[in-house]
């Protein structure tokens, strides 16, 4: 299986993964409401194809905003996540969110936030304690509505998650591109 950056020719092969992963009415989903009009984080985003080249998991980052009724702090949302449905369960995920957390990392993703099963994330050191008191615009359980937050950095305790307004200068730099092989 090969990693890489998703770009612009990925498009079609990722939407039809994600209807082939959630179903057609993943449209609905608040994570949508966050993301929608915004263009996905080139270099931090990538795909997973096998060997054939047929794209079998994708992960993709998006620029969001955290406002605290005072000032909008730019963050990071992780999803969706997806992964063929003959493949779930094999590692692929894994190994798409642990290579894509090292490139964030590596570019001072200072806060990533995801909403997803904390059972599954907790291993990156996503949680729900710094969401608490976050609102987002539409239906979320609390449980899974996830933060990894870099160590030294303090966001507000209470705010409105939202689409970003004004795109920060470090969501215009280019981030690392490179291919990552890994093993079957």
């Amino acid at each position: 299986m090969k990693l890489s950056p998703a770009g612009a020719a990925d498009r079609a092969d990722i939407e039809s993964l994600l209807d082939d992963a959630f179903g057609p009415d993943r449209h609905t989903r608040t994570a949508y409401r966050l993301r929608d009009g915004v263009a996905p984080f080139g270099g931090l985003s990538m795909v997973a194809r096998d060997d054939t080249g047929r794209l079998v998991g994708s992960i993709q980052y998006w620029p969001i905003e955290l406002w605290d009724g005072v000032r909008a702090r730019p963050l990071t949302l992780l999803g969706p996540v997806a992964v063929a449905p003959d493949l779930q369960g094999t590692g692929v995920g894994k190994r798409l969110m642990t290579a894509s957390l090292e490139i964030a990392d590596a570019c001072d993703h200072e806060a990533i936030v995801l909403i997803g099963d904390p059972e599954y994330y907790g291993c990156w050191g996503f949680e729900a304690g710094p969401t608490a008191d976050w609102s987002v615009p539409g239906p979320v359980e609390r449980r899974r509505l996830l933060a990894r937050i870099a160590p030294g950095v303090t966001l507000p305790a209470a705010g409105e998650l939202r689409r970003i307004r004004s795109m920060p200068a470090w969501a215009r730099l280019p981030l690392p591109v490179r291919d990552v092989q890994l093993a079957a």
